[in-house]
């Protein structure tokens, strides 16, 4: 049963610079280990859905970072959740859930029940970010509906409002560029229709790109 939540964005930038944002992802985590959780997991989009048990290790090298998180021989993770890893520092989770970036909301739900059944007592750092089209320096190009959208799924986030994480649109997201759609209708798969209770930490937009970082419990 989901207890606890946090959200946090899938950026090597948190190495680099965002200290304000770093700082606020650090506070998310520390929240989360306080429910003393029974398993602790990391959940974060990749290009195929997969399991990692928790001492699988990740590298940032491809991203010009010399940095590995994780303490396994060969560094398996994908980016979200070779970042998350970093965020956990010393603590090891009890696992790693990669969800594919393209499953339907359906899939994502299911997975998200899945895990939200791991143990009695499950806390997850879902690693997410917004839309990747809120400016023209963003990666994507610049759209309207983004910020509409990116505030949509900042509320969701600070309102614990799985429902309206689970009704966010493939199509739509994909067009914004919400690479975190997967991974955020994952965690309301685990919430169901529990009552949590969210805040919003942070929220910040560098390059026009839509980061949050968010706590459930």
């Amino acid at each position: 049963m989901l207890v606890a939540a946090a959200v946090c964005p899938p950026t090597p930038l948190l190495l680099l610079q965002l200290e304000d944002l770093r700082s606020a992802c650090r506070a998310a985590v520390a929240a989360l280990r306080e429910t003393r959780p029974d398993a602790l997991i990391v959940v974060g989009g990749a290009a195929a859905t997969a399991a990692y048990d928790g001492g699988a290790a990740g590298t940032l090298r491809p991203w010009g970072i010399d940095v590995t998180s994780g303490h396994g021989e060969r560094p398996v993770l994908p980016l979200s959740l070779t970042v998350g890893r970093w965020l956990l520092g010393d603590q090891a989770p009890d696992g790693f859930r990669a969800v594919a970036l393209d499953a339907t909301s359906e899939e994502c739900r299911k997975y998200g029940e899945e895990v939200g059944a791991t143990a009695e007592r499950v806390a997850l750092l879902v690693m997410a970010d917004g839309s990747a089209c809120l400016s023209s320096r963003a990666p994507g190009k610049h759209d309207e509906a983004a910020k509409p959208y990116n505030d949509l799924i900042a509320r969701a986030i600070a309102g614990a409002d799985p429902a309206t994480l689970a009704a966010l649109d493939p199509e739509r997201a994909d067009r914004l560029w919400v690479s975190g759609r997967a991974a955020l209708q994952v965690l309301a798969g685990a919430a169901g229709t529990r009552g949590l209770s969210g805040r919003l930490l942070m929220e910040a937009a560098p390059y026009g790109v839509g980061y949050f970082a968010g706590l459930w419990t």
